[in-house]
């Protein structure tokens, strides 16, 4: 009897299996299958992207790129989590560096290595991953395999208004903590007599940490930033850990280091050096264009430099920063490939020499640097940000004259390429980056004892990661 049930079984598995390829979706002109993706930006950005689904549409006539906008990183973890639940989450996701590992965990996801099969390409676009720059495979590879497809790369770098530094005999940007301590020392007669609000002013967001800590060769949780194996605790009270706590205390006491009182304030921070409010700040390269258009209306020279780090240290290497789109699993095949598709388009050598020009973000093909390097007419690069459309860039080098282009994917290729700078990995990151952020704050502002802030810090986030594991593997 349990060999005639089991044969029942197979043949019942069988037949729908059979009934789903008969009802399998097919994409035609006709009838459009839609591809809805979730990016974060309504901006200039966002504007590049639109243009490029509407151009993918235009060449592949039987898809549909829909791009919708839902929110911020944190919006759309928490939004395609719940849409998930209602059973209508979107073909494509772009998840940040902070949500690797759950996206990894979730099974919401299929693997692109999976999805590709060892083919070099997908409806006529070229796969060709190992064009993609070094750093940006180290970060987004998981256990050797590509889980999604790299986008908006970005590393932390610094920005100067030369025009004030130099007013005060100050002709490079600072490199290093103690250089930019000196630096603001020099400016402070300035903030005394009201001219400037203060030195400095950059988001209070553990992103930046996290760059020193790599810059340094240490690990923000153990397991090599669990990338040997799965993480289990944080690393917040080493000593490069407490180095990067006392330079933000030493510069908020100094009055150097102009904090908004709102973590995470990007566009209060960005303001304040924008508008010439603080002479140095640090931001994303995705900021780039962003302060490059806002140093030519407010008529200042602007300079880049590589992330400042500490002097105390060798240089090890920065991480990188952004996210990458993920493609959600069970979709039907033609619209996997679809999907896949799109992402290699959005992310060949053209296009991502194209989106860099529009934001500041890396290009992350190899070949795609060479392309800035050697521009021919007819490029048809650049974003033109008024007109919302692709133009020629004049120069036959963009780097040679966008300077402060180059800087991220310089400092990127001078990294070593390691556990420490590929950035970590672990589950309870987003809610662990609030905690550390909370403990710095105190800190800084409260003068509390950074040992002591760091050792409950880390309590709480280590109890958070053990019932993260516990939920994802069974084990403490």
């Amino acid at each position: 009897m349990k060999h005639v049930r089991l044969y029942f079984v197979v043949v019942l598995v069988v037949a729908i299996s059979q009934m789903q390829g008969a009802f399998a979706q097919t994409c035609t002109e006709a009838s459009k299958c839609d591809i809805t993706v979730w990016p974060i930006f309504s901006d200039h950005r966002g504007d590049w992207l639109n243009d490029a689904a509407a151009r993918f549409n235009e060449l592949y006539p039987q898809y549909n790129i829909i791009p919708e906008v839902p929110g911020d990183y944190t919006a759309i973890l928490d939004g395609y989590t719940l849409a998930q639940e209602q059973g209508n989450p979107p073909e494509i996701a772009l998840i940040f560096d902070a949500g690797l590992q759950f996206a990894a965990d979730s099974g919401f996801f299929k693997y692109a290595d999976d999805i590709i099969a060892g083919r070099e390409e997908i409806l006529g676009q070229s796969v060709n991953f190992a064009d993609i720059v070094g750093p940006v495979t180290s970060y987004y590879t998981v256990d050797g395999r590509w889980a999604s497809v790299a986008w908006n790369t970005s590393t932390a770098i610094s920005y100067a208004n030369m025009d004030i530094l130099k007013s005060v005999g100050i002709a490079e940007i600072p490199t290093t903590w103690n250089e930019l301590i000196a630096a603001c020392e020099a400016l402070q007669p300035k903030v005394d007599a009201g001219e400037l609000e203060g030195c400095a002013s950059w988001p209070l967001d553990n992103w930046f940490t996290e760059q020193w800590l790599a810059q340094m060769n240490q690990y923000l949780v153990n397991n090599e930033n669990g990338r040997a194996d799965r993480a289990t605790e944080l690393l917040l009270t080493t000593d490069e850990f407490l180095s990067a706590a006392a330079f933000y205390r030493e510069m908020f006491e100094k009055g150097y280091y102009v904090y908004t009182g709102t973590r995470r304030d990007w566009t209060g921070s960005g303001n304040l050096f924008n508008s010439e409010q603080v002479a140095f700040s640090l931001s994303s390269s995705a900021d780039a264009r962003n302060k490059v258009e806002a140093a030519k209306t407010a008529d200042f020279e602007l300079a880049t430099g590589k992330l400042i780090r500490n002097d105390d240290y060798e240089y090890n290497g920065n991480i990188i920063g952004g996210a990458t789109m993920w493609i959600t699993a069970g979709l039907e095949p033609e619209v996997e490939d679809g999907a896949m598709a799109f992402l290699l388009f959005i992310n060949n050598t053209e296009n991502s020499a194209s989106f860099h020009t529009a934001s500041g973000y890396i290009p992350i093909r190899n070949s795609s640097v060479e392309l800035l390097q050697n521009l021919r007419a007819g490029n048809n690069v650049f974003w033109d940000v008024d007109n919302k459309t692709r133009t020629d860039v004049d120069a036959t080098d963009w780097f040679a004259e966008n300077p402060n282009f180059l800087t991220a994917s310089v400092q990127l290729s001078e990294s070593t390429v390691n556990n420490a700078s590929a950035g970590a990995k672990f589950g309870t990151f987003r809610e662990t980056r609030d905690l550390i952020e909370t403990g710095i704050e105190d800190i800084m502002v409260n003068g509390k004892d950074a040992t002591t802030v760091l050792t409950a810090v880390k309590e709480q986030a280590d109890k958070l990661l053990e019932e993260y594991n516990f939920l994802y593997t069974g084990t403490q």
